[in-house]
């Protein structure tokens, strides 16, 4: 499996983004033709510069000031009429989308009226599309990211002077592993957190991998305390790993005084939220009143909102949490066919070498339901016919 993993120890913001890609081979005459489909006073200036003895890319995004302000959906427009391919569009669409809902959050207003100043000027428009074509381009199947150092001080922007991370920063890095840097000011921008929420999936040190190339993007500061720069690792996930590590939240509170069809209700709307998974487990509580506790494994971007469900459904006064850390067995899904339907097979590689396979539940049950077989039935007969492991 190919993936590409973000060393973000000086932070990230849209510019080194574009910068890292750049450098790691991403073709610029390819970002260069979409950037011309927009048909905005735009150019894109590519240079080697060096941070801190270190060489990097550095892109520099010539454009005309706007007196206009732009909507989320004047943005969505320009990229609706680009001649990005759909993959690339739906990355950029879903990536301002991100962006306008952070800016919402924070000036309390709909998505539709924030008016984009800095994140919709040319220049920003020009590092998240590039960033969706170049992303697009690598043909990763997964990325993964340090942990992000927000900066510190503060930072000057429409609004007047601002705490740093920026509020739409720190809105959209929620559920983020954050880190120090010796840099001082602004070290990752809404852009770049954008970006990096809206693709990755594991927040990791470094993850096992044999890495081909090392794309380098440089901001535009050159401070002395440590070179300012974005690095891309990009190579195949080492295949003779038996598991990975990443980190989740478990979320429990103890319920005596619920009933069970909202205590059920609760379960799958944390399911639908993004719960890794869901249990009960019966407990007796003080007083000797029986109760069960709710457990909830959840991703950090999902705590909140997981928590939110909790609070909101259940009525109860305090959710305990832990971080953390788990294996899990290296794991792919692939589609296979019983004759009549299509069906998804997750497949794992354990420890000791040896291979499991389980088919997908829904799909079994709704080939049975269709042909009348018996559930285990179908389950037997998918298992002998494509020859899955037990």
């Amino acid at each position: 499996m190919r993936i590409a993993h973000f060393d973000c120890f000086s932070g990230i913001s849209g510019d080194m983004t574009l910068a890292a890609l750049i450098d790691s081979g991403v073709d610029p005459d390819a970002i260069r033709k979409v950037i011309a489909s927009f048909q905005l006073p735009i150019e894109m200036e590519i240079e080697k510069v060096k941070r801190n003895g270190i060489a990097a890319t550095y892109v520099n995004i010539v454009a005309q000031d706007q007196e206009s302000y732009r909507f989320l959906p004047d943005v969505e427009a320009i990229i609706h009429t680009s001649i990005m391919t759909d993959p690339q569009k739906q990355l950029a669409l879903k990536i301002f989308r991100r962006l306008a809902e952070a800016e919402a959050a924070v000036h309390g207003m709909p998505v539709e009226k924030v008016h984009f100043h800095e994140v919709g000027a040319l220049d920003s428009i020009t590092d998240i599309c590039g960033a969706a074509v170049g992303l697009d381009l690598l043909g990763v199947e997964k990325f993964t990211s340090s942990a992000v150092p927000p900066g510190s001080g503060t930072v000057k922007c429409e609004h007047g002077i601002m705490p740093v991370p920026a509020p739409a920063t720190a809105n959209l890095l929620k559920g983020v592993p954050l880190a120090s840097a010796k840099n001082t000011g602004e070290l990752t921008t809404p852009t770049g957190a954008a970006i990096l929420t809206s693709i990755v999936t594991d927040y990791t040190n470094q993850p096992e991998m044999v890495v081909e190339k090392i794309g380098t993007g440089a901001g535009k500061r050159n401070p002395i305390e440590q070179p300012n720069i974005l690095r891309l690792f990009i190579g195949e996930a080492r295949k003779s790993a038996s598991s990975v590590e990443d980190v989740v939240w478990q979320l429990e509170t103890n319920l005596d005084d619920v009933p069970g069809e909202i205590i059920g209700y609760t379960c799958e709307r944390l399911l639908e939220a993004g719960a890794l998974d869901v249990f009960l487990v019966p407990i007796q509580m003080k007083k000797f009143r029986p109760g069960v506790m709710l457990s909830v494994l959840c991703e950090p971007s999902h705590r909140e909102a997981i928590e939110t469900i909790i609070f909101r459904e259940t009525r109860t006064l305090g959710i305990r949490r832990v971080e953390k850390t788990r294996s899990k067995a290296n794991r792919q899904t692939r589609d296979i066919s019983d004759g009549t339907a299509e069906l998804k097979v997750k497949e794992s590689k354990l420890p000791d070498g040896s291979s499991h396979a389980k088919i997908e539940y829904s799909d079994a049950a709704r080939i049975a339901r269709q042909s009348g077989e018996s559930l285990i039935g179908v389950l037997e007969r998918i298992r002998m016919s494509s020859n899955l492991a037990q």
